[in-house]
């Protein structure tokens, strides 16, 4: 089976999309019946790497500045001029049987042109009314769009629930079934028990910007006990308002912007900490809570996008309310009052993440993918 992969992220590009290209890439890179080329930007100049005999990785100069983890509509525009191009090119060297697509816009719209039956994988801003800076766009342009590359798609998945509830109300008949994220089990492990301390340490792995609710976050931690402290890991147009915002709250000493972790570097945060917090106010299936989840970490997560599949409140961590700092800081103070808490729901949380992993993800998508492309 030939495929073509198209997904404007990958690393050092992006975020979770990006990184679960990457797992996926892997799982498929010992399989000599699959053959890929993945096409996507570049944070430099125009390259092709081989990451196995049978997967091939083509990045597009599409003169990107700024931060490597937010992508413009500019960057998405000239990534669409170029993939599509580029694709052409590729087309008449290769019988491919089919196209996966990461994102519906741009990826399922150059996926659309291409003559080739597709696939779209929905992840998260590129369906209708997620993303709030989208707003006007998607009830102008995007989500008649939408509609008609779904309806010309051999397939369309989401990666939870919650974004395939979503899609349907742009598009209440179309058929959309789930292939939820992974995670690494292997690399993402619990720490060790370690003599009790008597704070605790929140971590938040996140973009900044403002969708993902950090300021939220830091309110609340002005809220709580000093013993609390917060290490946020990640970069993006927000930070130096978030960091001022960190100074004029008085949470200096206690808040860490450890700025973009490169991904090899989490698990050692993770292990480091007792509380993952995720505010946002809309997300996916986040690969950061999987990967919290699969260090043994309880979760504090807003009621959005895939929490239902990942958290069990009372089991494994806590419902937060989006925008709410006073929610946030409520749950937070049960592990202060009942640490032992940490342990229990740590313990629930790496049974949670035993249930995913990236080679069943990649199985799961390998089987749609024959089905659907077979000729």
């Amino acid at each position: 089976m030939r495929i073509l992969f198209l997904n404007y992220e990958y690393p050092p590009l992006g975020g979770g999309a990006a990184n679960a290209t990457r797992y996926l890439l892997e799982a498929w890179a010992n399989q000599e019946d699959i053959h890929i080329d993945l096409v996507c930007a570049s944070p430099g100049k125009r390259s092709v790497e081989r990451l196995s005999p049978g997967i091939t990785i083509h990045r597009l100069d599409i003169g990107k500045r700024g931060s490597m983890h937010y992508q413009s509509q500019a960057d998405l525009l000239r990534y669409s001029r170029a993939a599509l191009d580029y694709s052409r090119e590729l087309l008449p060297a290769r019988s491919y049987d089919g196209c996966l697509a990461f994102f519906g816009i741009p990826c399922g719209v150059v996926a659309s042109r291409l003559r080739l039956p597709y696939i779209v994988s929905l992840r998260g801003s590129d369906v209708p009314f997620y993303n709030p800076r989208f707003r006007w766009l998607d009830r102008l342009v995007f989500q008649r769009l939408s509609r008609r590359v779904w309806a010309r798609a051999e397939a369309v998945v989401a990666n939870s629930e919650g974004l395939r509830e979503l899609a349907l109300r742009s598009a209440c008949h179309q058929a959309i079934q789930v292939i939820p994220n992974g995670v690494d089990v292997q690399r993402f492990v619990p720490a060790r028990m370690s003599a009790e301390e008597t704070g605790l340490r929140l971590l938040c792995v996140s973009r900044l910007i403002p969708r993902k609710g950090i300021a939220d976050l830091l309110h609340s931690l002005a809220r709580l006990d000093s013993r609390v402290s917060l290490d946020i890991a990640g970069g993006g147009a927000q930070e130096q308002e978030l960091r001022a915002l960190s100074a004029s709250l008085g949470l200096d000493g206690r808040v860490r912007f450890l700025g973009i972790v490169p991904h090899d570097e989490l698990p050692s945060h993770y292990r480091a900490a007792d509380l993952f917090v995720l505010p946002s106010h809309n997300e996916g299936m986040s690969n950061t809570v999987l990967e919290a989840l699969a260090s043994g970490l309880p979760v504090l997560l807003t009621p959005t996008g895939g929490t239902a599949e990942l958290l069990e409140p009372g089991v494994n961590g806590c419902l937060i309310q989006p925008g709410n700092p006073a929610s946030i800081a409520a749950a937070v103070s049960q592990y202060l009052e009942q640490p032992e808490l940490l342990a229990a729901q740590g313990a629930a949380s790496r049974a949670k993440a035993e249930q995913f992993s990236w080679d069943a993800v990649a199985q799961a998508y390998a089987g749609l993918m024959s089905e659907r492309f077979a000729r």
